[in-house]
């Protein structure tokens, strides 16, 4: 598969980190999302039930990390791409995950992804 839907800079907010003082506070979260796709019949139809709906993806990704507080980046770009795959039937997603301000030296640390057959 050749096409695909992008989300990039989608930003949250979620409880995240290995430190006491991690865990007491909410920290902001970056996403880039690739999700492979067919748009054909979304293009041909014109119709958005046919579509990708990245309106509904970004807001699953939100309410996922409400209910999802990992003590790792790695565990939750695991999980949350298993879950959109899961919930929206997408065969395949690339994933990267930006923890800003981790590293003070660093704008910002992340993990990337990619699961499912391109």
């Amino acid at each position: 598969m050749t096409d695909s839907v992008l989300i990039e800079g989608l930003v949250v907010e979620t409880v995240i980190g290995v430190y006491d003082w991690e865990r007491e506070v909410r920290q902001e979260l970056r996403l880039d999302l690739e999700m492979a796709w067919d748009n054909r019949p979304a293009a041909a139809s014109d119709d958005v039930g046919q579509a990708l709906d990245y309106a509904a993806v970004s807001d699953h990704v939100q309410r996922f990390f409400e209910q999802c507080q990992p003590a790792l980046l790695e565990t939750a770009a695991e999980k949350l791409a298993g879950d959109l795959m899961a919930t929206f039937a997408i065969p395949a997603i690339r994933l990267t995950l930006w923890k800003p301000g981790a590293v003070p030296a660093a704008r910002q640390v992340g993990v990337r992804i990619q699961r499912g057959d391109w």
